[in-house]
C-alpha cells in the first residue's frame, strides 16, 4: 500500500506545452511534445500517445500535469523527460489530465 511519504516524493507540476511534433518511430500513434513547466523546472520533452483526441494545432498552449521527477526514458529515438498525466477512455486511449481553471500557475505544484 502507498504511504502519503509515497506521494510526497512524487512532483507533479502544472505546465504549458509550447510544441508538438509527430513521432512516427512510435510503436503507436503518438506526438513529440516539448512542455515549459516554469521558471524552477523550465523546459521537458515527453512522448504522449494523444493522436485520437487531439491535434496538434489545438495542443499548443494547453496547459497539463505532469510528473517531472522521473529518470529519463528512452523512446525509440526519443528522450522523454517527464511523464504526462492522463486517464484512458473506453478504447484505452489517452485523454489529458488538465487543471479545470486558467489561473492554474505554470510550474504549480500538485498537493
Amino acid at each position: 500500500m502507498a504511504t502519503i511519504d509515497d506521494f510526497d516524493k512524487l512532483d507533479i507540476r502544472v505546465g504549458v506545452i509550447t510544441g508538438v511534433d509527430d513521432f512516427p518511430q512510435a510503436r503507436k500513434p503518438s506526438y513529440k511534445l516539448t512542455i515549459n513547466f516554469g521558471p524552477e523546472i523550465g523546459i521537458k520533452h515527453s512522448s504522449a500517445q494523444l493522436v485520437k483526441h487531439y491535434k496538434k494545432e489545438e495542443l499548443v498552449g494547453r496547459k497539463v500535469m505532469g510528473v517531472v521527477n522521473f529518470p529519463q526514458r528512452q523512446i525509440g529515438p526519443f528522450m522523454s523527460e517527464s511523464l504526462t498525466l492522463g486517464v484512458p477512455d473506453e478504447e484505452h486511449e489517452c485523454i489529458l489530465i488538465v487543471p479545470d481553471k486558467d489561473d492554474a500557475i505554470i510550474g504549480g505544484k500538485l498537493y
